[in-house]
């Protein structure tokens, strides 16, 4: 760890009388230094952006001129790392037809990828009406194991009193929240309008599809 020194620079404290005098003896006397060595080697970075900003408007004309004519010829490209298989990029999967990504569908559709079953490593946690609101879980909830319950104390019940059976709780109805459930339904109708089309785009696609295969052996 580096130790931080957030107190202010001693020039600060120095008088301003003091401060006079060494600008001034440093003025008139300098003190020398030793050249400065490099011990990296410099980069050609190319020209750089100021400069290229101030470059009159010819110039820069001639100059993409002479780049398209005869393009500076560069060396191969030598890659150090070892590259990784990512798949199929997004620039070709869109560079596709229409009709690959039906058949693509319509394969997944029939004869789905098989994956390895999913693992989880961690208990799944209670939501507790998290649809209609978001609430801190119970720490009982957390915890693995079995919940003890502890019984009550019993209450001291004095002579001249008369003992009541306890009445039965009443079931208190949750309160409906309208904007909730009127959002539920219209999620439920999107999803099947939703389906509703994919069958229709499915069946458009296998008709088209034996259609292109009754045409080929037909006018063979």
């Amino acid at each position: 760890m580096v130790d931080l020194d957030i107190s202010p620079p001693e020039g600060l404290t120095v008088p301003l009388w003091r401060s006079l005098v060494l600008n001034f003896i440093d003025r008139v006397s300098p003190e020398r230094l030793p050249p400065l060595e490099l011990t990296s080697k410099p980069v050609d970075v190319g020209l750089m952006a100021g400069d290229l900003i101030s470059m009159p408007w010819y110039r820069t004309v001639f100059g993409n001129i002479a780049d398209v004519v005869s393009p500076e010829t560069l060396p191969p490209l030598q890659l150090e790392s070892r590259p990784v298989d990512v798949g199929e990029l997004l620039g070709d999967d869109l560079d596709r037809g229409w009709w690959d990504s039906l058949l693509r569908n319509l394969r997944d559709r029939l004869a789905p990828e098989r994956q390895p079953a999913l693992q989880l490593t961690s208990q799944p946690i209670a939501a507790f009406g998290a649809d209609a609101s978001l609430q801190i879980l119970d720490w009982s909830t957390l915890l693995s194991g079995p919940k003890i319950f502890l019984k009550d104390k019993p209450k001291e019940v004095s002579p001249g009193t008369v003992l009541r059976e306890p009445e039965a709780p009443v079931a208190e109805s949750a309160p409906v929240d309208r904007v909730l459930l009127a959002t539920r339904m219209q999620l439920g109708r999107d999803l099947g309008r939703s389906r509703f089309r994919r069958r229709i785009w499915i069946g458009l696609a296998a008709a088209e599809a034996i259609f292109l295969v009754v045409a080929i052996f037909k006018f063979q």
